[in-house]
């Protein structure tokens, strides 16, 4: 075979593998517990898990600047999402550079990545490729685990739920072993006060804590302060999206200097905690169950730890209170 033959039939072979470009961290993570690391081809400015995924040329940009306090991004985020569909925008000449299969997006939250219609449009200026678009819109554990198993079923692979569940229920395991099964206010935004919904009420009531605020299924609602101080929880989870641990416990001080914080139960009793949002409880895929072990850790430390031999402190959470020492 001379070298144009060879060239052309490597071109064929190119061309019929799958090249999969994901636009949200959550869809990279289900691609990669799928076993599919390898076809992926590009990825969002945001997808950094797992580490070899940083690698890959880079198809979103945010149209805003992430760095400030959390009141600083949420005036930013409002402005721009009164003129346009989403707080990023798609690099459509990287695109047509990687000449995806697939695309993998979200039409959930306009702030949580590109939206679907953003993408369409960018497909349509696509000449050279007509990818799949795969567009995800959890808003429960159910529509994430079901998520997973379409994403699997459009890419003909088998999705290992087996171990997912097996993981639930070892924390469900724990919880009912639990003597105490706390209260528990989960934040997910600081300025302005905003409690976690969608799949976070369901992590924390899995994890053995009766939730305060939220509802399963539905959108994180604005929350008052007079709220929280009504509800009182015993255990405070502060798991701001987007922002990892140190960044988490810096914002936190915005709580903190808050004239009502002092009187909250589970600031006096030490049980305030901050997570990593970005990693963990506002990524709708496969680590969501790593979720649901952190606050089982968090409410039932040592019963978790004798269960599960291992320990996400200092990882994917850590006591406020500590933190501050």
């Amino acid at each position: 075979m001379d070298l144009s033959e060879w060239e052309s039939s490597h071109l064929v072979k190119v061309m019929e593998q799958r090249r999969i470009v994901s636009l949200l961290p959550s869809a990279t993570e289900i691609v990669d517990f799928l076993g599919l690391s390898n076809e992926l081809v590009g990825r969002s400015h945001e997808c950094d898990f797992p580490l070899e995924v940083q690698r890959l040329p880079v198809c979103t940009e945010p149209k805003l600047d992430p760095q400030g306090s959390s009141g600083e991004i949420h005036g930013r985020v409002t402005e721009i999402l009164q003129s346009a569909l989403s707080v990023y925008r798609i690099r459509t000449d990287v695109l047509r550079k990687l000449q995806p299969t697939h695309i993998l997006t979200q039409s959930q939250c306009e702030v949580c990545a590109v939206s679907l219609e953003e993408v369409e449009q960018a497909v349509a200026e696509l000449t050279d490729c007509h990818p799949q678009i795969i567009s995800l819109q959890p808003q429960n554990l159910a529509d994430v685990w079901a998520d997973i198993e379409r994403v699997a079923e459009v890419l003909g692979v088998p999705a290992p739920m087996e171990q997912i569940h097996q993981r639930v229920q070892a924390c469900q395991n724990v919880a009912k072993l639990a003597i105490a099964h706390p209260t528990v206010g989960c934040i997910e935004w600081v300025d302005p006060l905003m409690a976690a919904g969608n799949w976070v009420p369901e992590l924390v009531e899995l994890a053995g804590g009766v939730s305060c605020f939220g509802t399963a299924g539905e959108h994180s609602p604005w929350l008052d302060w007079k709220d929280l101080q009504a509800a009182d929880p015993d255990v405070l989870v502060i798991m701001p999206c987007g922002f990892d641990l140190k960044r988490t416990i810096h914002e936190a001080q915005t709580l903190t200097q808050h004239p009502t914080w002092s009187f909250l139960k589970a600031v006096k009793t030490g049980k305030v905690y901050v997570a990593d949002g970005n990693q963990y409880f506002n990524r709708p895929g496969p680590r969501l169950v790593d979720s649901l072990e952190i606050l089982t850790e968090i409410f039932h430390t040592d019963l978790f730890r004798e269960t599960f031999q291992k320990d996400y402190e200092g990882k994917g959470w850590r006591s406020l209170v500590l933190a501050n020492v």
